[in-house]
């Protein structure tokens, strides 16, 4: 008996101990940390971070290398020596053009300016000059002239001839006008003393640039073998502001040349720059006016 109940003791025991491993287990699987899994999350995200900050700094150290690089290439090319600027060439001006033709400037038999050759078809008013300019005010055609002037010559060329008719040099007159010498007939310049007086007064500026390419000039206009220049009685004058002559057909004009229309239309003057090629330099006596002066005896 005493051999059985030391067998059925010693299994007693080891199954007591058996089981008491058994419950241990499950006691510890039942008192696990339920935030156990988050925390094995996080550890594999940290772990794949800093994974990913380690290839951040081996691309970092890798870009200063290069740049370690590009900096002993920039100190090697400060040392290296430099190239000898090339001097810059002389800028010179381009040779003036010489003037093959006439010279546009010429002296009448008086002394006075004489007018450049005028070109092209001058009696048709453009179309912006009739709009702005030239209001009530007709340019006196060569027969207008020639009735109230006579004719200048009997003959005539491209060129200035001198002026034959006693009647017509009876009407001229040379006279020094805002420091330019002109010929022209008397009341001509009578009136165009007025003009430059008030020009003087509102517009000193341009009066002080005021020139002249001449007055009288007994020819042909340009291109021309019948139509005689309105300058052949001295009743029209070519300005300049500053020597400068305005070109010719250009469709443009100076500025000081629109505010002397203004002067000049007032005062009862045609003004060039209403031809149908525009010759804005070009100012002449107005029908009317020639006319009233020829009515008061002045011709």
């Amino acid at each position: 008996m005493n051999a059985i109940a030391a067998v059925v003791i010693g299994m007693s025991i080891i199954l007591a101990a058996i089981i008491f491993a058994f419950v241990g287990n499950l006691l510890q699987d039942t008192e696990r940390d339920p935030n156990a899994g988050k925390i094995d999350r996080l550890s594999q995200q940290l772990a794949q971070q800093d994974s990913e900050i380690r290839g951040l700094r081996s691309e970092l150290n890798g870009l200063k290398g290069q740049m370690a690089d590009v900096g002993g290439r920039v100190t090697e090319l400060e040392k290296a020596p430099q190239a000898e600027p090339v001097p810059a060439e002389p800028v010179t001006n381009p040779p003036a053009v010489q003037q093959t033709g006439p010279s546009p400037l010429f002296t009448d038999q008086f002394g006075g300016m004489a007018p450049r050759e005028e070109e092209g078809d001058l009696t048709e008013p453009m179309q912006l000059a009739k709009k702005r300019f030239n209001e009530n005010v007709i340019r006196p055609t060569p027969a207008v002239l020639r009735q109230i002037l006579g004719e200048p010559r009997s003959t005539y060329s491209t060129s200035c001839e001198p002026v034959t008719n006693p009647k017509l040099l009876h009407a001229l007159d040379t006279r020094d006008i805002g420091g330019i010498r002109l010929t022209m007939i008397r009341p001509a310049l009578d009136s165009l003393e007025q003009i430059m007086a008030r020009l003087k007064k509102e517009e000193p500026d341009i009066y002080a640039a005021i020139g002249t390419a001449g007055a009288l000039c007994a020819r042909y206009v340009r291109g021309s073998a019948k139509s005689v220049s309105s300058h052949a009685w001295g009743a029209a004058v070519d300005l300049t502001l500053k020597k400068n002559l305005d070109n010719m057909g250009d469709n443009s004009t100076q500025f000081g040349l629109v505010v002397l229309a203004e002067f000049f239309n007032d005062a009862g003057w045609y003004w060039g720059a209403g031809y149908s090629r525009e010759d804005s330099m070009h100012f002449e006596v107005g029908e009317a006016l020639l006319r009233k002066w020829a009515a008061e005896g002045k011709l």
